[in-house]
């Protein structure tokens, strides 16, 4: 992952004391897990950015579901702020922000994209939280179709 930060040592406390990554060299860091990791590097930016399509909102981090008020009261006690648990359906939530800008969100494994379909038909269709199902049509409306081959490997 790459951000953007005019200040990327800025965080430095919060991805080592706080969150547990290993310093690489000046401006990146690493997380890894016994399954999973990965790389995080700052860039300074060459001036100020702009929100929109095609740049990146925030930075995730996988949290296992029973950890997650862990993590969110270590994110406290650092003096971060974080934002209560917010439940998304397939996943619950914690965002804050870094040092140095960058948007968190510490996001849980589960309870998963199968909670509301069967695994063997993930992918197959729309499937919206229930947060958004009255909200189906206006998001239906807006969203271009996939071609057949990009459909759930070519099965529809």
């Amino acid at each position: 992952v790459r951000a953007f930060g005019a200040r990327p040592g800025a965080g430095r406390g919060v991805l080592e004391d706080v969150l547990g990554l290993r310093s690489l060299d000046g401006d990146a860091w690493e997380a890894r897990g016994a399954a999973r990791g990965g790389v995080i590097h700052y860039d300074r930016p060459s001036g100020p950015g702009l929100g929109g399509a095609g740049t990146v909102h925030h930075v995730a981090w996988a949290t296992h579901p029973d950890e997650q008020e862990a993590w969110q009261a270590r994110v406290q006690a650092a003096g971060l702020g974080p934002t209560p648990v917010i439940d998304r359906f397939y996943f619950r939530s914690v965002y804050f922000r870094e040092p140095s800008g960058v948007l968190f969100e510490l996001a849980t494994l589960g309870p998963g994209f199968a909670v509301d379909e069967p695994a063997e038909h993930l992918g197959e269709g729309l499937a919206l939280p229930p947060f958004l199902e009255p909200r189906r049509a206006e998001i239906e409306r807006a969203l271009t179709p996939l071609p057949e081959s990009a459909r759930a490997g070519g099965v529809r």
